[in-house]
Formats: C-alpha cells, structure tokens, sequence
C-alpha cells in the first residue's frame, strides 16, 4: 500500500522514465519503506503521550485482586486520570506471542550507559523498588537518551511469551530530557524463571526482609545498574504503557529475550514483603490491537 501511494505520488512529479526506473527497484524500496515504518511507529506512537505521568505511589488507591472494586478491570473508572487504563488501545502487559512478533535483525544490541550510583530500597505495598538517588547512565533509543530512574519487581511477570507467565519481572524505568516541559518514558524489562539465586536479588534481601509487610525506605548504598543483567542479543520492542495507573501510554517497551533466574526462595521473598492484596502484583494481559511486536538482533534458528 505504502509503495503504491509512493510511485503515484513519483507520477505527479517525474517523467514515466524515472518512474520505471524506481519500479525497478521496487524490492529495495520495500525494504527501505519496511525500516521507515520502524522509526515512524517508534517516534509517533510515543509521541501521542509526550507527558510523563508518574506511577501512583498511593496503593491504597488500586489493588491486584481479581473481583474488586479497586482491582485491574476497575482501574479506568477510579479517576478520570486513569481513563487510559480502560479506553486505551496501547496497554501493557502484552503476550509477545511468535506468530504476532516480526524479526527485524541486525539493529544491533540495546545501547546501555549506565554507572554506579547510591540509590534507595523502598517497599511501595505494591511492590519493591530500587530508586537512584542521582544520575545512573541512560540507554539511547534512535537517538533519545532515556535517564534511568528506577527499577521495581513483578510476580509473576506481567508480560508473557507464547502465552508462558514467567515467576517474576522487573521494570527499569527510564525517562527522557524534558522538551517544552514533557518528557517520554522507556522501559526495559527483563523476565525471571525458577532456578539459581540471582546475584543483585540476593543482596538487596537482607534489607527487603526488615520491610516485610512494612512501607518504608532505606538507603543501600551504591547499586550498579550493570547488576540487572540484560544477558543475550536479542530483545523484542513494542510501544504500550505503564502497568499500573494510570496506564500512562507511549511508552517504548523493550524486553529481553533472554529468561534470567531467581530462586524461589527470592521470589517468595518478594511477595511477602509487599502487602496481602499485591502477592501476585501482575496486571492481566492487554489486547494488542493491532501493534507490531519487533524482535530485534542477529538471524538465527531460534
């Protein structure tokens, strides 16, 4: 389609010869056009909510039991502020489902510029977070430096893959420079499944199990952002939302293919720690609604 509204518009302007010419060429054009439509998804979808709008901080205002009044179904209808949890056609979770996702290789591995900084361990009742004190690096997506912020944990995750539900996911949300007073948000996310402790997980848990069941913070010292390893090459993109209100949309989503471990141990951790109605804090599935999934890296036979 794209092509065709293309060399019409070449007739208006150019002789048939040139025209032919670039007909010619129509397989290298598809592919150029292919790539364009890459950026332009990126840049426009996450330009149609160009405001950060922070996650709530009050969990006493939503909860994550199936039924409720304040659970995920009733979100949207809680505030006029969260109407996107309910009427928007960009949310997140999403299931990155084989036959949805499309390869797009050799865009090569997610820039990371991230250093050590103090941070702070914080149990929000709805989750557990690590936030940065000051400037952690940033990773850069098609140009936009995206200052990392914090990271928080999810369990069991909240995206899946093929329809698989992973035991748990952390979110590092990053944030760009503001523009005219607004600003866009990336979030990396990786997933977690039963196995070995994991490194970082394991040191934060002498602090997260002072907090159990208590909203407090504490600081930890310096945390290196290196320590949530984003192993692999691979990494599927997606543009969608916040996962809790209020469902923020045209957030660039980037999730690594790669399944880190946790023991369970650390994962039963994690759950305690956070209040009884946010055990199992993972927002349901959302309709893609038409949305590309990319999956970016080298070919392979995966």
């Amino acid at each position: 389609i794209y092509l065709t509204l293309f060399i019409q518009i070449l007739k208006t302007k150019y002789s048939t010869h040139f025209v032919l010419n670039i007909m010619k060429h129509k397989i290298l054009l598809t592919k150029f056009l292919s790539n364009m439509l890459i950026l332009i998804t990126i840049l426009l979808l996450s330009t149609t909510t160009w405001t950060i709008a922070e996650e709530v901080e009050n969990e006493l205002e939503f909860d994550y039991i199936k039924g409720s009044k304040k659970g995920p179904s009733h979100w949207g209808e809680l505030k006029k502020e969260w109407a996107a949890c309910k009427n928007g056609r960009m949310q997140s979770p999403i299931d990155m489902s084989s036959h949805r996702v499309r390869i797009v290789p050799k865009l090569g591995k997610l820039k990371k510029n991230y250093k050590p900084h103090n941070a702070t361990l914080k149990n929000r009742g709805h989750d557990i977070q690590v936030k940065w004190e000051g400037d952690a690096g940033s990773i850069n997506i098609n140009g936009t430096d995206f200052f990392l912020h914090q990271a928080h944990w999810h369990s069991p995750s909240e995206h899946t893959i093929n329809g698989r539900r992973y035991d748990m996911e952390v979110h590092m949300v990053h944030e760009s420079s503001k523009r005219n007073g607004k600003s866009k948000i990336a979030v990396v996310g990786l997933l977690y499944k039963i196995g070995r402790p994991d490194p970082l997980l394991a040191k934060l848990s002498k602090y997260i199990k002072r907090m159990v069941d208590v909203e407090a913070e504490r600081s930890i010292g310096v945390i290196d952002p290196f320590k949530i390893k984003f192993d692999g090459k691979k990494y599927y993109r997606y543009i969608g939302s916040l996962t809790i209100p209020p469902c923020t949309q045209g957030v660039i989503w980037t999730i690594n293919k790669k399944i880190r471990s946790v023991s369970r141990a650390q994962m039963k951790l994690f759950r305690e720690a956070v209040h009884d109605h946010a055990e199992r804090n993972a927002r349901p599935i959302q309709l893609l609604n038409k949305r590309e999934i990319h999956l970016y890296g080298p070919k392979s036979k995966e």
